[in-house]
């Protein structure tokens, strides 16, 4: 499987002073976790983490320069965005404009296909999406490296949403100044060997977190006492996994994914108080997967700063892994994912 650049202005399309344009990204999915962040500014990890994108639950972002406007419009699902999430858009495009060197202001329409604040991602698909249509809108011609950076400074899972297939987010340096450590944080592919993998996503509870990302991710990294050992582990975990990608060993790929995200919601277990995203059905989920590997099956767990389990397999056993974990799920939703696309540019025909 070879792993996919993004297609960016840099890649051959003159975007510059277009003042519109619209982009389309997909979350990605993290065997390798990232769970806390040294630099909270500039979204700079503690642990590097690697990911696979996913072909579904796309987001497609429009933005449109509007220089007779005081203040930007930003909307969500048709909705206008309010609080923290107009917050944030509102911030990366300051980000996007001072790089730039420009002042106007934008309309930006966000449509977003993955349930928001589920722990499915959907920061990360709407994040790298906004960064290359804001990017090209503003008339910033920048290559996949600094696509990714600039994304991350959104939400640094989209750095890595930027590439299709499977992609690793470098924490980047702790020494030097922040310019060196800024530069130093970002994403880039990862390529495999012999692999035909697919995720199978139970979606147990779509709805809203109790505790934001961030917030349990202050607080594992400041009362945790499991959390440096797993962040140290994770260092170990990651080269295990690039070794088993580039083989293309699908089952220790999956067993190290499993090991990884177990480790990350133990430390969230231990946090004071704790954070608990495990639900009953979380755990019915969790059961059905070692009943598959009981019956031979390659199945293997990972999940998110979230309630929903995401099972790593082949993709010939995934209409059978989905089967028997949508039972599990009574009453959720189970959709089946395969390695998706990097962030692009839409021509105006979409």
């Amino acid at each position: 499987m070879r792993a996919e650049q993004p297609a960016t202005p840099a890649a051959g399309q003159d975007t510059h002073g277009a003042g519109e344009a619209t982009a389309v990204a997909h979350p990605n999915i993290a065997l390798i976790k990232y769970w806390g962040k040294r630099d909270e500014q500039l979204f700079l990890p503690r642990t590097d983490s690697l990911s696979m994108t996913l072909d579904i639950f796309p987001t497609t972002t429009r933005v449109r320069l509007a220089p007779e406007a005081e203040q930007d419009a930003v909307t969500l699902g048709g909705l206008p965005a309010t609080g923290e999430a107009e917050r944030r858009i509102v911030a990366f495009l300051d980000l996007v404009r001072q790089r730039a060197g420009a002042g106007q202001r934008a309309v930006v329409d966000t449509e977003n296909t993955v349930p928001t604040g589920a722990g499915l991602a959907s920061s990360a698909s709407g994040f790298a999406a906004l960064a290359v249509a804001a990017a090209a809108a503003y008339g910033l011609t920048l290559d996949a490296t600094a696509l990714s950076r600039l994304a991350r400074r959104g939400s640094g899972s989209a750095s890595r949403s930027l590439f299709g297939g499977f992609a690793v987010w470098h924490a980047g340096t702790r020494t030097g100044t922040a310019t060196e450590a800024d530069v130093s944080s970002y994403a880039a592919p990862v390529r495999t060997a012999g692999l035909d993998p697919a995720l199978v996503i139970a979606v147990v509870n779509a709805g809203p977190k109790a505790i934001s990302s961030r917030e349990a991710m202050r607080r594992t990294v400041d009362t945790s006492p499991l959390y440096e050992p797993w962040a140290h582990s994770s260092t170990g975990d990651l080269a295990d996994m690039r070794a088993a990608l580039s083989r293309g060993d699908l089952e220790a790929v999956g067993e190290i994914a499993e090991r990884n995200a177990l480790g990350m919601h133990a430390t969230m277990l231990a946090a004071r108080p704790a954070v608990r995203y495990l639900s009953p059905a979380t755990l019915t989920v969790l059961d059905s997967v070692l009943q598959l590997r009981a019956d031979g099956v390659a199945a293997y767990a990972t999940m998110d700063a979230g309630p929903n389990v995401k099972v790593l397999c082949r993709r010939a056993d995934a209409d059978k892994v989905a089967a028997v974990v949508r039972t599990a799920a009574a009453g959720g939703s189970v959709h089946i994912a395969g390695p998706g696309p990097g962030a692009r540019l839409l021509n105006e025909g979409g």
